[in-house]
């Protein structure tokens, strides 16, 4: 992996983290989810009728494939937030999918890895999950961590649709952009049909931490996705889930919250399996 993608996929997980960060400090999950589609939306339309061409028709597939995918982790991810704590929901969702989408690339994409790269795959992904399930005190259930898992396959499902769309598309940002607009089409529809919230809040209170979270979750998956042009699927996706790390460090500098010695280790293991992968 070259160095100005290792870098960039680093400054996408910052910001992944980022902004998981002003959801879990702002208002009730959907709430934010659905502001956070409005802003990506916006800033959607604008690039694509200024900035970016269209994808090319080729895509289209993997264009309503990955909104779907997209639209149905979302859902699935607060489902589980709505019965476990973030602590424990976030690092199993994406700490599972690396796994999956590592698998499904060896049996199904035929991408060829190191052995090195292969462990550090694991080390991250078993750094993530000994996070969730060593790192936490309170153990809420299997509710949750069951919801969890499926929010995992998804974030697998999306992460190699993506991938796979970007590639044919001829334009990475005109792909991102169009599947935003899909994705919050979908938010827009469940949000209507299932959930009694205001589709429209005018507090400037509500729309300031939605305007954050949107942009920087819009630059982190536009990072994301350029990436799988320029790197193995598998190797991106996993790389990404530093956002564990600097998760864990935006707890302990800025929330002010206890980590326990079992979340230090895994995100030394995080850690570790980073340093692996870059050599």
């Amino acid at each position: 992996m070259e160095t100005h993608v290792f870098i960039a996929i680093l400054s996408g997980a910052l910001l992944h983290a980022g902004w998981n960060s002003v959801v879990k400090v702002g208002l009730d999950r959907f709430s934010t989810i659905l502001l956070l589609s409005y802003v990506q939306a916006l800033i959607a339309i604008t690039g694509l009728i200024f900035f970016v061409p269209l994808p090319s028709v080729s895509s289209l597939g993997w264009l309503v494939l990955g909104a779907f995918l997209h639209t149905g982790y979302k859902i699935f991810l607060i489902k589980a937030y709505e019965r476990a704590d973030l602590s424990q929901v976030y690092p199993v969702a994406r700490g599972t999918a690396p796994l999956l989408v590592l698998l499904f690339s060896i049996f199904f994409l035929h991408e060829s890895f190191s052995r090195t790269e292969v462990i550090a795959v694991l080390t991250i992904s078993g750094g993530i999950l000994v996070m969730a399930l060593k790192g936490h005190a309170k153990q809420t259930g299997y509710t949750g961590l069951f919801f969890s898992l499926i929010a995992a396959l998804f974030t697998a499902s999306y992460t190699l649709a993506d991938g796979m769309g970007a590639r044919v598309a001829g334009t990475a940002s005109g792909f991102i952009l169009s599947l935003i607009l899909l994705d919050t089409l979908n938010i827009w529809v469940y949000a209507r049909t299932t959930r009694r919230v205001k589709l429209f809040p005018t507090s400037l209170r509500v729309w300031k931490p939605g305007f954050y979270a949107g942009a920087m979750s819009l630059a982190a998956y536009w990072i994301t996705v350029w990436a799988f042009t320029q790197a193995p699927i598998a190797l991106v996706a996993s790389l990404r889930e530093i956002s564990i790390l600097f998760a864990t460090m935006i707890a302990v500098v800025i929330l002010k919250e206890p980590v326990s010695l079992w979340r230090w280790v895994s995100a030394c293991c995080i850690a570790l399996g980073v340093i692996m992968m870059r050599h």
